[in-house]
């Protein structure tokens, strides 16, 4: 069934227009403590990023649960996968997260978890989705939900982190700096480092509310290249706005991405003989990821773009590890969502291990040239089965002659179609990607 409100990452839009608005918040609220009630009575957490709208609409979900009669406890600013982790640990029926993950400041949207810190089932979507078109109602007033803070989430959570590399774990020597794209990893990402004995330097931890992933974080990682260069430290990490996503820097500044790291933590679950199956990537996938691990005898699969896809393909064939280029990595054998902070600490270990460094580590395989524009769209039309799209999309494909492949998609968080080009030869995959762009953008126009 389509989705009236839900998208591939939950609900997403502009602060002010609706459904970003406090009032659908309030119903939303409202219909998810409908949805989860048990017995009558059920217990929801709420974890926010740094953007300023987050106070806004923990409000309105809050005062919107406690009318279903939901009890909520209040995280905070807290990264994605740890209100995963902390909703399984407080035996809560769901979790809210409120994040637009990467976007600017003036974006917001709501992200849900269930009670096993997994995204929702498609049934308990659709009965939100229902939910949110009947009338809302309210609770006997000796039914109504409470509110109470978690004000440990933050230690909780770094412990958490840390359990997923050995007690033996010493970074002593190693200086990393972080950028936390004033985000939600703020407060822990810095402390799980230091806390396991590494020097660092931290950048992008000043949020105001306003300035989320402004020229900071995954997205934007030329102040961390800058950085790492600058204070001589041994390799950078990036976050993302709410803590799901991680790029790194190696020592001379040269960008590492989600596929690299990928490839750096399959390789070393091999060695370690802790890799049972293989590695689940997506379309969007480097092609020289998929040939890297296929020398490695390590099998790889895509899955459409979007982490819940990756953790579906991962959950069906029973593999520990999947991944996007973008840096959302799972990391199965820890958690049940891509946890940006956890995928750092299995990388850094594996260059310890090794006693490699990322610079040495990121040569160990070959990229494919590939070229990515966005081309922004509007309205309900769809560029990519237009006639004209089609047409120049087998003309781009059949002038690579087979060394190459073609992606065209919507993202699934904003109105940009991304137009895809790789091949062998950089200069033809640009040009390519270009001309194939330049039809996009007359048919979107």
């Amino acid at each position: 069934m389509s989705r009236k409100y839900f998208g591939t990452d939950g609900i997403r839009g502009h602060v002010g227009h609706y459904p970003i608005t406090p009032d659908f918040m309030l119903k939303l609220g409202w219909a998810a403590g409908m949805a989860f009630r048990k017995q009558g009575k059920c217990r929801i957490l709420i974890g926010k990023d740094t953007r300023i709208s987050g106070y806004m609409f923990e409000s309105a979900l809050q005062a919107g649960l406690s009318a279903a009669g939901a009890d909520v406890l209040l995280l905070g600013p807290m990264p994605t996968p740890a209100v995963a982790y902390l909703t399984r640990t407080f035996h809560a029926e769901a979790g809210i997260v409120i994040s637009a993950s990467h976007n600017p400041h003036h974006d917001n949207g709501i992200k849900f978890f269930s009670g096993n810190g997994t995204k929702l089932p498609d049934e308990v979507e659709l009965m939100i989705e229902e939910l949110l078109d009947t009338p809302m109602s309210v609770v006997e007033s000796a039914q109504l939900g409470k509110a109470s803070r978690i004000n440990d989430a933050a230690g909780r959570y770094i412990e958490f982190c840390k359990s997923s590399v050995p007690t033996s774990t010493d970074f002593s020597g190693l200086k990393l700096v972080i950028d936390c794209a004033h985000g939600a990893t703020y407060k822990v990402a810095p402390n799980v480092f230091r806390e396991l004995g590494a020097e660092v330097v931290v950048i992008g931890a000043q949020p105001d509310g306003l300035n989320i992933n402004a020229d900071v974080g995954s997205t934007h990682v030329g102040q961390l290249q800058k950085a790492v260069v600058e204070q001589g430290a041994d390799l950078g990490i990036a976050f993302d706005g709410d803590g799901d996503r991680v790029m790194m820097v190696d020592h001379t500044g040269v960008v590492v991405d989600g596929d690299e790291l990928l490839y750096i933590i399959a390789t070393d679950l091999q060695e370690r003989d802790r890799l049972p199956g293989g590695v689940v990537g997506t379309l969007m996938s480097n092609l020289g990821l998929e040939l890297a691990l296929k020398t490695r005898e390590i099998p790889f699969v895509r899955a459409k773009v979007g982490d819940r896809y990756v953790i579906a393909e991962m959950l069906e064939r029973g593999w520990p590890l999947g991944g996007e280029n973008s840096g959302h990595i799972v990391c199965a054998q820890h958690t049940t969502t891509g946890d940006a902070i956890i995928a750092a600490l299995q990388v850094v270990l594996a260059l310890r291990r090794r006693g490699q460094t990322l610079a040495q580590e990121r040569l160990a395989w070959h990229k494919c040239p590939q070229v990515l524009i966005n081309v922004r769209f509007s309205g309900d039309r769809d560029p990519i089965s237009h006639p004209d799209v089609q047409a120049a999309c087998d003309s781009v494909t059949g002038r690579m002659g087979g060394r190459g492949r073609v992606l065209l998609r919507k993202s699934g968080t904003e109105p940009l179609v991304r137009v895809m080009v790789e091949g062998d030869d950089e200069k033809q995959v640009r040009s390519l990607a270009e001309e194939l762009a330049k039809v996009v953008a007359e048919v979107c126009a």
